[in-house]
């Protein structure tokens, strides 16, 4: 039975977590089919945007249990390459062409961290929880700590990496960590908003605009940055679909991506 469940309605893809008895703990099994997915998705012209979502009271609790005891007879090469293949999952989400977002319907705990903040947008329900448990078990949120550090910002990161709190919604909402915070009624008309947008909007410029938030980050503002950000918009304005949308907007009519 597949841990992974594709649907494709229109130009949104949504890969939901269907591991409820286990409150959705990913092992290799599950890292595999969740970076196949994304790789999958992200050449599919048709996809426009992706939604990572959930079965069960949880989003993800994090590894497997009986993943775990297999881990704690690994040798360093093992856990090296057991290591790498998780970190490449993750890279594999947060480099998705197409842009992601995290259906929050429950709570979310150490590696689920993770796969939540490799995702572009988390619109989460108010009584989910979340929690970077891994020092109370004598570990590091090592691999997801380049997106979950992006995610929250480094002092909240201090924070909750080192005590392991478990901190509501309403917190994660506050430190940046949840973009949207809804009831769970009112979760799918939030990412269906938030699709919609985004299928609005031009392919082209919107896998742009994700790479230009992923080069820009935290960077210092160097001649150098700032030659690149020209070259960005010059190369956009001379494509097809920049040429495409400002010809549209300036005659008053649909750009042609709305009409495929």
């Amino acid at each position: 039975m597949t841990a992974l469940v594709t649907t494709i309605e229109g130009h949104v893809a949504t890969l939901t977590l269907s591991r409820p008895d286990v409150r959705n703990a990913f092992n290799d099994e599950v890292i595999a089919e969740l970076t196949q997915a994304f790789t999958d998705i992200g050449n599919n012209a048709d996809v426009r945007c992706v939604v990572l979502a959930a079965e069960g009271p949880a989003f993800c609790a994090g590894a497997d249990l009986n993943w775990m005891r297999r881990m704690a007879d690994y040798t360093r090469d093992e856990n090296l390459a057991d290591a790498g293949k998780l970190a490449e999952m993750l890279r594999v989400i947060y480099t998705c062409p197409k842009p992601t977002i995290a259906r929050v319907q429950g709570d979310v705990y150490a590696g689920g961290m993770g796969l939540v903040a490799a995702c572009d947008m988390v619109v989460s329900v108010d009584t989910a929880n979340y929690c970077l448990s891994e020092v109370k078990l004598g570990l590091i949120p090592a691999t997801i700590s380049p997106y979950v550090i992006r995610a929250m910002g480094p002092r909240a990161s201090h924070r909750y990496f080192l005590t392991a709190e478990r901190f509501d919604a309403k917190e994660a909402h506050r430190i940046g960590f949840v973009h949207e915070l809804v009831t769970a009624e009112e979760l799918d008309a939030k990412v269906a908003e938030i699709a919609k947008a985004l299928c609005m909007a031009s392919p082209a410029a919107v896998k742009a605009c994700k790479l230009l938030v992923q080069d820009v980050a935290e960077q210092e503002i160097t001649p150098e940055l700032i030659a690149d950000t020209v070259a960005g918009i010059a190369d956009i304005r001379a494509s097809e679909e920049g040429r495409e949308g400002v010809q549209s907007f300036l005659q008053k009519r649909k750009p042609s991506w709305l009409e495929k």
